[in-house]
C-alpha cells in the first residue's frame, strides 16, 4: 500500500501555485515507475511537475523524501522562475527531515496526519 503525504510547509507553498493534490499523486505514480528527474541523495528525489501553459520544463520543482517504497513525502517545492535550484545547506536540511520522516512507523504517520503535521493526499494499494 502506497501512502503519499505533504508537509505543512509544502502545503503552504502549494496553495500559491496551480498544482493540485491529484497532480502530486500522478507525479508519485510516475516516480514509482522510474520517471525521476534527479536523485539528490539522502532519500531526496527531485520531480518536475508541469504548470498550465509552461509544461514541466518551465514548471514547478518538487523535492520528495522516499526510499521509493510505500511512503512518499512532498517536503519542498519551488518554481523554476523563483530559483534555479536549491542550495547545498537547504539540501542538507531536507535530507535531515527525510531521515526523520522515513523512520516513522505506520502508527506514527497516522498520528502525524491526525494532528496536521502531515497531510495525506494519496492512499492506494499500489506497491
Amino acid at each position: 500500500m502506497r501512502r503519499v503525504f505533504k508537509t505543512r510547509h509544502f502545503h503552504r507553498w502549494l496553495r500559491k501555485t496551480e498544482l493540485s493534490d491529484a497532480a502530486l499523486c500522478n507525479a508519485i505514480s510516475e516516480m514509482a515507475n522510474g520517471l525521476i528527474d534527479a536523485d539528490l541523495g539522502g532519500g531526496i528525489l527531485k520531480k518536475r511537475i508541469g504548470l498550465a501553459g509552461r509544461g514541466k520544463r518551465g514548471g514547478a520543482r518538487t523535492l520528495v523524501a522516499t526510499h521509493q517504497g510505500n511512503c512518499w513525502f512532498f517536503v519542498y517545492g519551488f518554481e523554476k522562475n523563483e530559483k534555479p535550484n536549491i542550495a547545498a545547506d537547504e539540501l542538507r536540511a531536507l535530507q535531515d527531515i527525510a531521515e526523520q520522516l522515513l523512520a516513522m512507523t505506520g502508527p506514527q504517520l497516522d498520528l502525524a496526519a491526525i494532528d496536521g503535521a502531515l497531510l495525506e493526499i494519496c492512499h492506494d494499494h499500489a506497491t
